[in-house]
């Protein structure tokens, strides 16, 4: 049951970023790129989870899920604020560090050996330096970049703004309540992905797309 859900949880965030990406290249939009990006990390991470709980974890499952979940979801979000506020040089700099973040985690070493299904702490398999000391300075700057540039412009976009900071504060309490199992994070990662999505595109001035009505079928 938990392995469903962890998928199912991943199905959604890969909607939205899918979603996401579209909208990047009609609007030509480099911020809704990196958000996408981020939102398809996200996925990629809530499948490992799935993953995990289905197979029981390994060295290959855990690479992925600390890759995806530790090193990238967080500081591409982070890319993506700067972009929005007109940091062209975000771009690049998000491109070098997703480069160095796969080189890390596939490289790194594992201390330890893994057994079972529940989700595995990073400090029982990774070293500090490299792996979580980059994942610890990554996060807090990614999230820093999202705090300061939802404040800055907070006046001209309240709603996105709100959105995306309260998605961001989501996924932090999701990655907090880790230890309480896969159900559980996998609630959070369907919460954030979805209020993450609603604000980009409110803050990018995009409409927020609102359920079809359910046509009758003639008799």
């Amino acid at each position: 049951m938990e392995a469903l859900l962890a998928f199912a949880a991943a199905l959604l965030a890969l909607r939205f970023a899918g979603e996401l990406l579209g909208r990047a290249r009609e609007r030509r939009s480099q911020a809704l790129l990196a958000w996408s990006a981020s939102l398809f990390a996200y996925a990629v991470a809530s499948g490992a989870l799935a993953w995990g709980a289905a197979a029981g974890w390994g060295d290959a499952a855990f690479r992925v899920y600390y890759l995806a979940g530790g090193l990238l979801t967080a500081p591409l979000l982070g890319v993506g604020s700067l972009l929005l506020a007109g940091k062209r040089w975000a771009g690049p700099l998000g491109l070098a560090y997703a480069g160095l973040a796969v080189g890390i985690a596939l490289a790194v070493p594992l201390t330890a050996p893994f057994a079972g299904t529940a989700i595995p702490a990073a400090q029982d398999h990774l070293d500090f330096v490299p792996a979580r000391l980059v994942a610890v300075l990554a996060n807090s700057l990614g999230t820093l970049a999202v705090v300061a540039v939802a404040i800055r412009s907070f006046r001209r976009r309240p709603l996105g703004n709100a959105l995306i900071l309260l998605g961001t504060g989501i996924a932090a309490a999701g990655s907090a309540v880790a230890g309480l199992g896969v159900a559980a994070t996998s609630a959070f990662v369907a919460l954030a992905a979805l209020v993450l999505y609603a604000g980009f595109l409110a803050a990018t001035g995009a409409p927020i797309p609102r359920p079809r009505p359910i046509r009758e079928a003639p008799g």
